[in-house]
């Protein structure tokens, strides 16, 4: 992988190493994305809380400043910067340094809020439908200067009818700064509330403050005057944005969740293909390899198995071509011994002695039987260790029993062999092999039977099923998965006394592992004993060549 020469070449050769380097990179990436984004929403917000507080004075100053004669404006900003120790100055936009957001945004009405390099606040806003531009400059605020703001707030909106008043003060409020109207302040204040004094009342568990002054009315029935008050507040301090902030939070952690799970998967995959390659190996396919694709552990690993295969097909090989071998080589001298049996037997009257020439007859008969089924078991074991090809055409499965059943009837007469009837079921398969695993089946069967054998050919949803039952003692269960071995014999009521070479039923489960089948034994629910049965997948298309 183009990836892997980038790296290390400690962490090519250590999986462990390089998995918990991309999770420490990855966990370090999330962390980096978390601060990151917390900082930029906690900036914004914070930007956003000082312009709201700055906007409520510097829209009242900036529609002072519109009534106000241009020649007067000098002095009156003087007076108020004055009171309240804030720099304000006029200065023409177009000629005022400032980048083009900033232009944007006061043209639209915001209030710009920042800090210069001695760390004062600068204050921005711009004269309605005016080109110019108000400037406040001041420290960090104080009581006192809020004091003062409020009485100066107060004055002006004072001189407005209560409507124009009411109608002001729902457009300044904001929530870092609320506006309202009320009928005096509650108890626990500080200052006084003679004249234009400005009351205040703090709130210690929220550090928050609130301010009050009163509108005089004017005189009630000869009484003193009635007084509106004009809330401010309360004023909070800011506060970092704790859902928005744990939003980001498992934002970023989903996202390093996903980056992590995409890490794991690609071991998970590599290991997966181990799995698969181990289950075909299991499973006869002995030419099945790895890909390797880098030298880490995994990549040994695969190495070291594919290694394995090769070595385990290579001694498989070995050894079925010695079987091979030795079974032609034992043809020979078995057609010598049975060609010298004949002579004798030809040379001599004697009744004993033909008896036993015709017992040796019998024995070399079986040999040679045995033989042929070596051959055969060898020959299926080598195509399934070589991935060998399986050459399959149409077969139908009702001609195929009933062909089996004729060769096996002649030697059997005493026994009753049926064909169960049933619609005709064709497939694809090799018919040479599935009729010898099928006759192998049927002659187990003959061999065990008391009176009768039964033959059934089922199509079922994606398979085709064979079932050959007998009447005979069955196959112990804890038996059953030992017959299929080569040359296992059953020790108790289907003994060696049947006859067989214990390489028959090898021979069938061979011959359905080679077709992708399988092949099972249980008791006939309808003879009592043994009941066998081959299970093929289906296939309804052309004939292929599988492999």
């Amino acid at each position: 992988m183009p990836l892997l020469r980038l790296l290390p070449r400690t962490l090519v050769d250590s999986t462990f190493l390089r998995v918990y380097v991309l999770l420490a990179l990855a966990l370090a990436l999330a962390l980096g994305l978390s601060l990151s984004a917390i900082s930029l929403v906690d900036k914004v917000r914070r930007e956003q809380y000082h312009e709201r507080l700055a906007e409520v004075p510097m829209t009242l100053f900036a529609q002072r400043l519109v009534a106000i004669p241009e020649a007067r404006r000098a002095d009156w900003l003087a007076s108020r910067g004055e009171r309240l120790a804030v720099d304000l100055t006029l200065h023409e936009i177009r000629d005022y340094p400032m980048g083009y957001f900033g232009r944007l945004r006061l043209s639209e009405g915001h209030t710009l809020v920042g800090r210069n390099l001695d760390g004062n606040w600068e204050l921005h806003r711009r004269l309605p439908g005016e080109d110019w531009l108000l400037r406040a400059e001041l420290g960090d605020v104080s009581e006192t200067q809020l004091r003062e703001l409020v009485r100066v707030s107060g004055e002006w909106l004072q001189t407005l009818s209560p409507s124009a008043r009411q109608r002001w003060l729902e457009r300044l409020s904001n929530p870092a700064v609320p506006l309202a109207l009320g009928d005096g302040p509650p108890g626990e204040t500080s200052g006084t509330a003679s004249g234009s004094d400005v009351v205040s009342r703090s709130h210690p568990a929220e550090g928050a403050l609130s301010l009050y002054w009163p509108f005089s009315h004017g005189l009630v029935s000869g009484a003193a005057p009635e007084a509106e008050w004009m809330t401010v507040g309360p004023l909070r301090p800011y506060r970092p944005p704790v859902p928005v902030m744990s939003l980001v939070v498992v934002m970023v952690f989903g996202i390093l969740s996903v980056v992590v799970y995409l890490i794991v998967r690609g071991v998970e995959a590599r290991m997966t293909r181990l799995e698969q390659a181990a289950t075909r190996i299991a499973g006869g396919r002995l030419d099945t390899r790895v890909k390797v694709q880098s030298g880490d552990f995994l990549g040994r690993l695969g190495m070291a198995f594919n290694g394995m295969a090769a070595q385990v097909q290579s001694l498989l090989r070995a050894q079925q071509d010695m079987t091979r071998a030795v079974s032609h080589e034992l043809r020979t001298p078995v057609a010598r011994i049975r060609f010298a049996v004949q002579m004798v037997e030809d040379m001599t009257d004697d009744p004993a002695v033909r008896h036993q020439l015709r017992g040796v007859d019998g024995d070399i008969a079986e040999l040679d039987a045995l033989i042929d089924e070596i051959l055969t078991y060898a020959r299926l074991d080598t195509n399934a260790t070589n991935g060998g090809g399986l050459e399959t055409e149409s077969v139908e499965g009702r001609v195929l029993s009933e062909r089996v059943i004729a060769s096996v009837s002649d030697l059997h007469g005493h026994l009753d062999i049926v064909l169960v009837t049933g619609p005709e079921v064709e497939f694809t398969a090799e018919p040479r092999y599935l009729q010898r695993a099928l006759q192998n089946l049927v002659t187990n069967a003959c061999r065990h039977a008391v009176s009768r054998v039964r033959v059934s050919v089922e199509g079922e949803p994606g398979l085709v099923r064979f079932d050959v039952e007998d009447d005979g003692p069955g196959v112990p269960e804890r038996a059953r998965h030992e017959i299929f071995k080569p040359f296992a014999r059953l020790d108790d009521s289907r003994d060696r006394r049947s006859g067989g070479y214990g390489l028959g039923l090898s021979i069938v489960h061979r011959v359905m592992v080679w077709h992708g089948g399988s092949v099972m034994v249980d008791t006939s629910p309808a003879l009592g004993g043994a009941r066998f049965t081959l299970l093929l997948p289906r296939r309804d298309t052309a004939p292929v060549r599988e492999a």
